[in-house]
């Protein structure tokens, strides 16, 4: 029961591939709620028969959200418990169910977290990658502005990225990060993981470019992304080691991002590398040079 005297919701994590992984914890929530709201009931079902769970469950996803929010905050507010999971890994991690815990939480009920198996943090210690800070970007746009802004973002951020990606988009996605971040950043490709055929691929992001265009994964893809070299520091007396901008124009920097990239170096790296060398503002060098 909530503190506003309707029902809890609970937000459990399920197995993202091996059933094995599932917590007791989410067990007992799982079999003591009167219903549970699943992203898709065939594959909820498997994990109810292998641990004899007989809850009655309810479609919810993004298709049907709109309709059925209002009936599941009912539910809640009747005082009744409520479980939400998605097919795999915890919901509202690039899956259903913010809306109704946003919706449930604003009016005051009680949210309570069943934390379990993650992609993230498997594909993060699998990939060999040093990463004491990392940022989770989920699934990127498709295509236009929106997608090279966090293309950019990526390329510019220390911490190390995960993202997730389609299958069939994975070859795509780490020839525009390779062409972004430069083709030299480690990275690491995990695929199916925790199942029969887990895999990490791992090398520079040309290289894991390559593979995936010959040879296409097969499964859930996660991607980890090392994070860009941090600037080194200078004491505050200091002055950068840059050349004077006022004596280096535009239009050389331009033509020095033009080298670069004819040396087969990314436009993104190249501009960065300039800039850093120059003290020109990137962007100007980079739209310069497109």
């Amino acid at each position: 029961m909530g503190e506003g005297g309707g029902g809890t919701l609970h937000v459990v994590a399920t197995p993202i591939g091996n059933l094995g992984d599932v917590t007791l914890r989410s067990l007992e929530v799982l079999r003591a709620v009167p219903l549970v709201a699943a992203e898709d009931t065939r594959i909820a079902r498997r994990l109810f028969a292998r641990f004899g769970i007989r809850t009655p469950l309810v479609p919810y996803h993004a298709r049907n959200a709109a309709a059925r929010t209002p009936e599941l905050l009912a539910h809640l507010a009747g005082g009744a418990d409520l479980a939400l999971v998605t097919d795999a890994g915890t919901p509202l991690v690039s899956d259903p169910g913010a809306e109704l815990v946003a919706a449930w939480a604003a009016r005051g009920g009680r949210v309570v977290p069943i934390p379990g198996a993650s992609a993230v943090l498997a594909a993060l210690v699998a990939s060999g990658i040093v990463a004491p800070r990392w940022a989770f970007e989920g699934f990127l746009p498709r295509r236009g502005p929106e997608r090279h802004a966090r293309l950019e973002q990526i390329a510019d951020d220390e911490r190390a990225t995960v993202l997730f990606e389609a299958p069939g988009r994975a070859a795509a996605t780490l020839g525009d990060l390779a062409a972004t971040c430069g083709a030299d950043r480690p990275a690491a490709l995990c695929r199916e993981l925790t199942k029969v055929y887990e895999e990490a691929w791992r090398g520079a992001l040309g290289e894991l470019a390559a593979r995936a265009a010959g040879e296409p994964p097969r499964g859930e893809v996660t991607i980890v992304v090392a994070g860009t070299a941090p600037a080194p520091r200078t004491r505050a007396r200091s002055r950068p080691q840059l050349e004077p901008a006022a004596r280096i124009t535009l239009t050389e920097g331009r033509a020095r991002v033009a080298r670069r990239v004819a040396a087969g170096e990314g436009r993104a790296a190249a501009a960065r590398a300039v800039a850093r060398e120059t003290g020109l503002d990137r962007r100007a060098l980079y739209r310069a040079g497109g």
